[in-house]
């Protein structure tokens, strides 16, 4: 559940005080802003003024500019939409700020970081750059024992959202056979494979994802049944690795493609394998354009 910091009284109605609570400044600071440069409701709308939830995230963003080095009135016009924001963000400042949102659990501060990440840098880099980066981070802490399951579940669960509400920026129904984007039966770990379904969705590859935990069954009749160009299987792990359900799917005419480290050892198997999201982009791409 979202702490109360970065949670709205009402969907869509934060009242003034509680926005400013979430940015950190002053109700003064804030009906400055709304003054100086039109930001949020009309100052004639009195006790009842309310801060939509769009005017929030913008106003997010409009700190994380300001925090960047952009003059307040300029970093305004960027946020809502009067002006490009003309400043450089190197993706390690991205990461950073990300992995701080997630350590504090601020969830909406953290879904606005990832929609602006992934509308600035695509899908790919994006993962490649920051994503991917930041939860590796998290993972080498596990390692040495510092406890941030909360933190590394807040993000992981965030990002998969990102993932999703950018994917329906495309045509869901793209002509032509679709590429088939399916985790191994016992494999937990999707975040890639979404990166890899949004960046081909952004291409306008015809890309269908099933998501994870699908029995193989359920695998293999959809395979039958939506005739994909290529059936790409992803596992993270070894344990996870279905060369039994790859071995099916090739038997019944697909083209198969093992993607993730699981495949690692069942590479001279006969399967194509790729091991990062680049590679497996080009192979989705070589099939989609065959």
């Amino acid at each position: 559940m979202e702490p109360d910091n970065d949670a709205p009284s009402g969907t869509g109605a934060w009242a003034p005080g509680k926005v400013a609570e979430l940015l950190g400044v002053s109700p003064v600071t804030l009906r400055s802003w709304s003054a100086r440069y039109g930001i949020g409701p009309p100052a004639g709308a009195g006790r009842h003024r309310r801060y939509s939830d769009a005017d929030v995230r913008r106003l997010q963003h409009m700190q994380r500019l300001v925090a960047r080095g952009m003059p307040v009135r300029e970093a305004a016009e960027a946020a809502f939409g009067r002006a490009p924001a003309r400043l450089e963000v190197p993706a390690s400042r991205r990461a950073r700020e990300l992995a701080d949102a997630a350590e504090e659990l601020r969830y909406a501060s953290v879904a606005g970081l990832l929609d602006e990440t992934l509308g600035t840098l695509g899908p790919a880099a994006a993962w490649t750059d920051v994503l991917a980066p930041v939860l590796n981070g998290l993972g080498d802490r596990w390692q040495r024992g510092d406890v941030c399951f909360a933190s590394e579940w807040a993000l992981a669960s965030e990002i998969s959202l990102a993932f999703e509400r950018f994917s329906r920026r495309f045509p869901a129904a793209v002509p032509g056979r679709p590429v088939l984007l399916a985790c191994c039966p016992a494999e937990r770990h999707s975040l890639p494979v979404e990166a890899l379904r949004a960046t081909l969705a952004e291409a306008a590859v015809p890309v269908t994802y099933l998501g994870q935990l699908v029995p193989a069954e359920t695998v293999a009749d959809l395979a039958a049944r939506l005739d994909p160009v290529l059936v790409v299987l992803w596992s993270m792990a070894p344990a996870t690795a279905d060369d039994l359900l790859a071995a099916r799917l090739r038997a019944a005419g697909c083209e198969v493609g093992a993607a993730g480290p699981g495949w690692a050892h069942l590479a001279d198997r006969g399967f194509r394998w790729v091991n990062d999201l680049a590679s497996a982009v080009e192979l989705a791409l070589e099939h989609a354009g065959a």
